[in-house]
C-alpha cells in the first residue's frame, strides 16, 4: 500500500449475493479511483466476493465483530489519522458507539426505514442513503445524521462472479432457483438435488432460454420479501391470463418460501411463466426482454436492476412511486402505473392493453441526462462529496 494512500475499511458480512454487494463492488471502485486504498471484511463463509471485486482489492474474512474491532485496532491510525469505516449493515448501538469514538464512522443505508430502525444508526457520523426515499425515511425516523444528497448507484452490468459454473458463450441456462444456506446438512442436500433435478432434465433444450413469440417482460431480481412480489402477483396475475401472447420471464433466486409464494401467486398465468434461477451474467438477459418488471415500491430502496435494464436500452414497467420515480422517467425509459393494491390492476391492465397491441417500444439509452445520474463518473462525485461531508461530521461526537 502506498504510504500516501488513505485506507478505507469497509464491513459488509452477509452471506449471499444480492444488491447491497453489487453496491459494495461499485463503491470499491470508486473509492480506489478516489485515491483510497480499500479493505473489505466479509463473513468467512461468504465464498463470491474473491471473483465479485476487482483484483488486488484486499479481503479479511471474519466470524465477528469482536474479530474486525481487534484487526482494525492492530493496523488504523499508524499515520495519525483516524481511519474511515463504512458498514453495509448497520452496527449494534454499543458496537457504533465504539466505532464512532475511534474512526470516522459512515453507513451505507441500504433500504427504507419506515418499517426498521436499526438502534446504532443514530451513533454514525454520517449515514449515505441510496435513494431521495431513503433518505426520507431516515428523516421520518428523527436521523439528523444523514448525507442531504443520495448516492444512487450504477448500472454495474459485469458478470456478479458468484457462479464459477456460469456458460461464458452468453448462452442463458436454467440454475439455481433456490437459495440454500449451505452452512445446514438439509439445506446443502436439498441444493444437491435441485442441481440433479436440473442436469437430469430429459429435453436439454428445456433449460436453455430462447425467447417464445409474443410480448416478454422479464423479471431480474432476487426472489425475496422486500420485493413484494407474491402480493403484487395476487392482483396482476389475472391480468396477465387475459393476455396469453404475454411472457413472463423470471430471473432470480431466492428462499424457499418467497418462490412458494410467488409460483402460488402466478397459478393463473403459469402457462406464461417460466423461472431461470439465479444469473451471472445479467447484460445477456436484459437485450432479450422487450420490458422489466418492477416489484411494489415502499420496501425497495432504488432499484438498480431498473437501472441497468435501461443502460441496456430495456424499458420498464413499474409502479408510480418513490424509489422509481427516482430511478425511471415515464414515457422516455419506462412506463409508470398506478400501485394495483390501489386500484385492483386496473392501470396495469389498461397499460399491458396498449403495448399489447403494438404501442412502439421506449429506446431508454435515448435519456441521456437520467442515466448520466448512474453513471461510474458521477457516482465517484457524489461519493467525494459524501466523504467531505464525513469529515466535517466526524470532527462532532457522534449522538449528539
Amino acid at each position: 500500500m502506498s504510504a500516501s494512500m488513505k485506507t478505507c475499511y469497509q464491513i459488509n458480512l452477509q452471506l449471499s449475493l444480492g444488491g447491497g454487494e453489487i453496491y459494495t463492488r461499485f463503491l470499491t471502485v470508486a473509492l480506489r479511483e478516489l485515491g483510497y486504498e480499500p479493505v473489505l471484511f466479509t463473513h468467512a463463509d461468504a465464498p463470491f466476493w474473491p471473483r465479485l471485486l476487482p483484483p488486488g482489492t484486499r479481503l479479511v474474512p471474519v466470524r465477528t465483530l469482536p474479530e474486525i474491532e481487534q484487526m482494525l485496532a492492530e493496523e488504523s491510525g499508524h499515520d495519525g489519522r483516524r481511519a474511515t469505516v463504512i458498514t453495509h449493515s448497520a452496527l449494534p448501538a454499543e458496537a457504533a458507539r465504539r466505532f464512532a469514538a475511534a474512526y470516522r464512522l459512515a453507513g451505507m443505508l441500504h433500504m427504507p426505514l419506515y418499517e426498521r430502525f436499526p438502534d446504532g444508526l443514530p451513533q454514525y457520523h454520517c449515514l449515505l442513503a441510496v435513494s431521495a426515499h431513503v433518505i426520507a425515511s431516515a428523516r421520518s425516523r428523527g436521523l439528523v445524521n444523514v448525507h442531504d444528497l443520495p448516492l444512487y448507484g450504477v448500472a454495474d452490468l459485469a458478470p456478479r462472479g458468484g457462479m464459477p459454473e456460469v456458460a461464458t458463450d452468453g448462452t442463458i441456462r436454467a440454475r439455481a432457483l433456490y437459495d440454500w444456506d449451505r452452512r445446514k446438512v438439509r439445506d446443502r442436500l436439498l441444493g444437491w438435488l435441485e442441481a440433479r433435478g436440473r442436469s437430469g432434465a430429459t429435453d436439454a433444450r428445456a433449460q436453455v432460454f430462447r425467447r417464445r413469440p409474443g410480448l416478454t417482460l422479464g423479471i431480474v431480481s432476487r426472489i425475496t420479501p422486500i420485493k413484494q412480489f407474491p402480493l403484487m402477483f395476487s392482483i396482476l396475475a389475472p391480468v396477465l391470463a387475459c393476455h396469453p401472447a404475454v411472457n413472463l420471464e423470471i430471473f432470480g433466486s431466492g428462499g424457499y418460501a418467497s418462490i412458494r409464494d410467488l409460483r402460488r401467486a402466478l397459478l393463473p398465468a403459469r402457462q406464461q411463466v417460466r423461472f431461470w434461477g439465479r444469473q451471472d451474467d445479467v447484460a445477456s438477459i436484459y437485450p432479450q426482454l422487450d420490458y422489466v418488471l418492477s416489484g411494489l415500491p415502499e420496501k425497495e430502496a432504488l432499484g438498480l436492476n431498473l437501472i441497468e435494464a435501461q443502460c441496456c436500452n430495456t424499458p420498464v414497467l413499474a409502479v408510480r412511486a418513490p424509489p422509481f420515480t427516482e430511478s425511471v422517467v415515464d414515457c422516455e425509459t419506462g412506463f409508470l402505473f398506478e400501485d394495483p393494491r390501489q386500484d385492483q390492476g386496473r392501470s396495469f391492465a389498461e397499460l399491458l392493453a396498449r403495448i399489447v397491441v403494438g404501442t412502439r417500444l421506449l429506446e431508454p439509452r435515448r435519456a441521456d441526462a437520467h442515466l448520466a445520474r448512474f453513471s461510474a463518473a458521477a457516482f465517484r462525485e457524489r461519493l467525494a462529496a459524501a466523504l467531505r461531508a464525513l469529515d466535517v461530521g466526524s470532527a462532532t461526537p457522534a449522538g449528539s
